[in-house]
């Protein structure tokens, strides 16, 4: 993983309030970039195409597995079918994954989140 754990970041899970233009706006603040959305944390993260996602780029879910039951990534503005070996991945820390395009898993995290679920968001920013 290329950023530390000290890394700036909201301490806290956060709704997202809007997207586009490479970037997100939530808890009152913009971020260009993807994000990684946790149950304890918002944090920014440097994939830009679902391709570079893998359970390194993951990390930070796999350590919060025990607090997460969904992970939803948004693929940006295309369509992705995660390899095998990710699925099995997060299969075995009991985490669901669910993959759609940026927008539909913004407002399914937003739902999921509203519902106290517990609910994890890998967010690639689209244009």
């Amino acid at each position: 993983m290329a950023d530390s754990f000290d890394a700036p970041h909201l301490p806290r899970s956060a709704a997202i309030d809007a997207y586009g233009n490479g970037g997100f706006a939530f808890a009152g603040m913009s971020h260009r970039g993807s994000l990684l959305c946790l149950p304890n944390a918002v944090w920014a993260w440097e994939i830009t195409k679902p391709e570079q996602i893998d359970k390194y780029s993951l990390a930070r879910v796999f350590d919060a597995a025990n607090s997460i039951d969904t992970l939803i990534i948004g693929t940006g503005s295309g369509v992705w079918l995660p390899p095998q070996d990710l699925r099995n991945a997060l299969r075995a820390v009991r985490v669901v994954l669910d993959t759609m395009q940026t927008g539909p898993a913004i407002r399914t995290y937003n739902i999921m989140l509203g519902e106290r679920r517990r609910v994890a968001a890998a967010l690639i920013a689209v244009p």
